[in-house]
C-alpha cells in the first residue's frame, strides 16, 4: 500500500536488524518464518492509524515491528500445538526444524518485541500488549478445550477466535491511536475497528478452509476439520443440519477424518454454512467500518476502510 511503504520498508529493517543472534539456529528458523510471505496486515493497521493522526516521529515503526514480532510468536506456537506440516504454501518451521526448536525461536521473537516496547518507554503501551499477549494464550487455550468437540456453540468459538486472532489486531490500531496522542474515545473507535476487522477475516478464512484450492490458501482443504476445530461453517451445519448432516460432522470433529473431507465439503456447501459464514463476515467487516465514524476524512481513513472492505472479498 503506497500510503505506508515508506514506512513498511523501515519496519522491515528494524525487523531484520533485531532478528540477529550470537546463536546461528536462531537466525535461520526466525528468518525463515518471518520472511514467508505474510501480508504484515497488523504493522500496516497500526502505520496506517497513527499516520491517520497525523503521528511524526519514529516509535509507530519499533511498534509495528514489535507486533509482527508477536504475531510470528504464535504462528510458530499454534503451528507445534496443532502439529501443522504446511503454513502459507511451504513446510512449517517445526516439520524442518522440529518443536523443540520452534517453540524456543518462538519465545526468542516474544522477548525481542519486549526489548522494542521497552525501548519506546510508554507504560500504557506495554500494559496494552501485555494484556494481548495474556488474551491470545487464553484463545489458545480455549481452541484447545474445544477441540474435537461437536458441543462447541457459536458463542465459545466468536469468543476463542477474538481472542486467539483478533485480538492482536485490535491492539494495533488502538496502539496507532495511542502513540499519536489521541483520547480515549478515538482509541476505542480504533481498537472497535480492530477487532472487527480481525473477525472478518479469520471467519473469512474458515470459509477459504472449504471454498480454496491450498494453492490458494497455502494449505490444504480441510485442515482445520483434521485437526479437529469446530469452525463457524460446523458450528451452523450441528445447528441446521438434517440428523444425518449434523451425526456426519459431529463424527468428523471427533475423529478429525480428512478421509471425509468430500462428504463433509458437499454438507457445509449443501446447508449453506459457507453463505451463512460469509454473511457473518460481511456483517463484521461493515462493522469495521463504521468504528471509523469518529475519523477525519483522509486518505489514511479510506485506506482502512478499503482493508476492511478486502478482508471478505479476497480469496487468499
Amino acid at each position: 500500500m503506497d500510503l505506508a511503504s515508506q514506512d513498511m520498508q523501515a519496519v522491515d529493517r528494524i525487523i531484520n536488524r533485531s532478528l540477529t543472534s550470537e546463536i546461528d539456529l536462531i537466525n535461520t528458523v526466525a528468518s525463515y518464518i518471518v520472511h514467508s510471505g505474510g501480508k504484515r496486515l497488523r504493522p500496516l493497521i497500526l502505520l496506517l492509524c497513527a499516520n491517520a493522526h497525523g503521528y511524526r516521529g519514529n516509535h509507530h515503526i519499533l511498534l509495528a515491528a514489535a507486533i509482527e514480532f508477536i504475531h510470528t510468536a504464535t504462528l510458530l506456537h499454534d503451528d507445534v500445538v496443532d502439529a501443522s506440516a504446511t503454513r502459507r504454501g511451504q513446510p512449517t518451521a517445526n516439520e524442518v526444524w522440529g518443536n523443540e526448536a520452534s517453540v524456543l525461536v518462538g519465545d526468542f521473537l516474544y522477548s525481542r518485541s519486549f526489548e522494542l516496547i521497552v525501548e519506546i518507554g510508554d507504560r500504557d503501551v506495554m500494559q496494552v500488549l501485555a494484556r494481548t499477549t495474556n488474551a491470545i494464550a487464553e484463545g489458545e487455550m480455549l481452541q484447545l478445550m474445544y477441540a474435537h468437540s461437536p458441543q462447541t456453540t457459536e458463542q465459545q468459538y466468536m469468543d476463542t477466535i477474538q481472542r486467539k486472532t483478533a485480538k492482536l489486531i485490535e491492539s494495533a490500531a488502538r496502539l496507532g491511536g495511542m502513540i499519536a496522542g489521541q483520547d480515549e474515545p478515538i482509541n476505542t473507535a480504533l481498537a472497535s475497528y480492530g477487532m472487527h476487522l480481525g473477525t472478518a477475516f479469520q471467519l473469512v478464512d474458515d470459509v477459504l478452509d472449504y471454498d480454496a484450492s491450498s494453492h490458494d490458501i497455502g494449505k490444504d482443504i480441510g485442515d482445520d476439520l483434521a485437526e479437529g476445530t469446530p469452525t463457524l461453517p460446523l458450528i451452523h451445519v450441528l445447528d441446521n443440519g438434517n440428523p444425518s448432516e449434523k451425526c456426519a460432522v459431529s463424527q468428523v470433529i471427533e475423529t478429525g477424518d480428512r478421509n471425509r473431507i468430500s462428504e463433509i465439503l458437499r454438507i457445509v456447501r449443501g446447508t449453506g454454512a459457507l453463505d451463512y459464514t460469509m454473511q457473518k463476515a460481511h456483517g463484521q467487516a461493515e462493522l469495521a467500518i463504521r468504528s471509523l465514524a469518529p475519523l477525519p476524512h483522509t486518505p489514511y481513513r479510506r485506506a482502512l476502510e478499503d482493508l476492511a472492505r478486502f478482508s471478505v472479498l479476497r480469496d487468499y
